[in-house]
């Protein structure tokens, strides 16, 4: 919204910082940092007696969890959310349909882990919302992102593939880059989701890639910056570095009251939404590789769950003391402290790796 006072920049020259990518960038982190600072605590309170007994905690999960998490509200994705798309429509160029699909994938997103956290809090029971019935919802939303995407993006990209290190190797997947771009959207939210499960673990790996992928549509949305440094352009994406902004100010408000011990949980609400914004941004930049090098850290986490899940229906044994991964660190005489720093550090070095794989000069 602030964009447009950009352009009376030519009239008011003390309106012309607004239309600056950089400057909107900064201003979104800022805003959706004191959003969810401001309005955190009431929400916290308000949620904790909503909920009563907080998010059930697995019985079959580490013996400390019991005693250090029972009674924490859920839904502080409410936070989050709030936080970037309020920032987001204050920051953003609304004129740019790449900004709108990142928003209805989140919203989208946010809406079914949202119900999916109302159930298991009203039951008092980890079976909340259908499997099947919520990745079809997913798929669906995951679909008609990219199928915008492929529309809004001009010249050759629109459905292609493009490969990191390498910048002129595309193949065009046509029509199927629809069910490509959907199930990359869709791998991204229950990615994250898998990979929420201690306090702190998954918000800051979620803020990593934002930042990465905030440079990314910087540097591709550009042509010149894309030229000079070999990547291949995709014009407009550049307003979703603004975007990007939102969720890495929004998810710092977040960290202040998710950091150990945790005064609430994102919940289904939050990682659901915070895994679908990237992955949604991941399709329009055509960086969805790199997003899976990126963001290892959530791979890791669910070929953990897979290859858990795999190996029992099998065999009938169990490759990890406790899937997702991060548990069976647990189990193994980590603290919780322990894996989710260590998490973070691996998750550092992955942004490094994926960064590195755009061929800069």
């Amino acid at each position: 919204m602030l964009y447009f006072l950009g352009l009376l920049g030519e009239q008011l020259a003390a309106f012309n910082v607004f239309r600056y990518i950089t400057f909107r960038t900064a201003g979104a982190v800022v805003t959706a940092l004191f959003f969810v600072f401001l309005f955190g605590p009431g929400m916290i309170a308000l949620l904790r007696v909503k909920q009563g007994r907080g998010q059930p905690i697995r019985e079959d999960g580490p013996a400390g969890h019991l005693l250090t998490k029972k009674g924490t509200p859920t839904m502080g994705g409410l936070m989050i959310l709030s936080g970037a798309v309020i920032s987001t429509l204050l920051w953003s160029n609304l004129s740019n349909g790449y900004v709108w699909v990142v928003l209805f994938v989140t919203v989208g997103f946010g809406a079914i882990g949202f119900y999916d956290d109302y159930l298991k809090v009203k039951r008092m029971s980890h079976a909340g919302f259908g499997s099947k019935q919520r990745l079809i919802l997913e798929a669906l939303i995951g679909g008609i992102a990219a199928f915008a995407i492929s529309q809004l993006a001009s010249g050759a990209y629109g459905t292609s593939l493009l490969f990191p290190f390498v910048k002129d190797l595309a193949v065009n997947l046509g029509y199927f880059y629809i069910l490509f771009g959907g199930f990359v959207v869709v791998a991204a939210g229950n990615s994250v989701n898998l990979t929420d499960g201690l306090d702190g673990l998954a918000i800051v790996p979620v803020m990593v890639a934002a930042a990465c992928f905030g440079l990314i549509a910087y540097l591709v949305g550009s042509q010149n910056y894309a030229d000079y440094l070999l990547l291949n352009s995709v014009p407009g994406t550049a307003e979703l570095a603004v975007v990007c902004g939102a969720l890495i100010g929004a998810g710092l408000g977040f960290l202040w009251f998710n950091a150990p011990p945790a005064q609430i949980f994102m919940g289904d609400t939050g990682s659901l939404a915070l895994g679908g914004a990237l992955g949604t941004i991941a399709v329009a930049t055509k960086h969805e590789i790199v997003l899976a090098i990126i963001g290892g850290l959530f791979v890791l986490e669910t070929v953990s769950v897979i290859v858990q899940v795999t190996s029992f229906r099998l065999t009938g044994k169990r490759v990890f003391k406790m899937a997702p991964i991060h548990h069976h660190f647990e189990h193994l005489g980590w603290t919780e402290s322990q894996v989710v720093i260590r998490f973070w550090i691996i998750s550092f070095v992955l942004a490094l790796i994926g960064l590195s794989s755009l061929k800069l000069r």
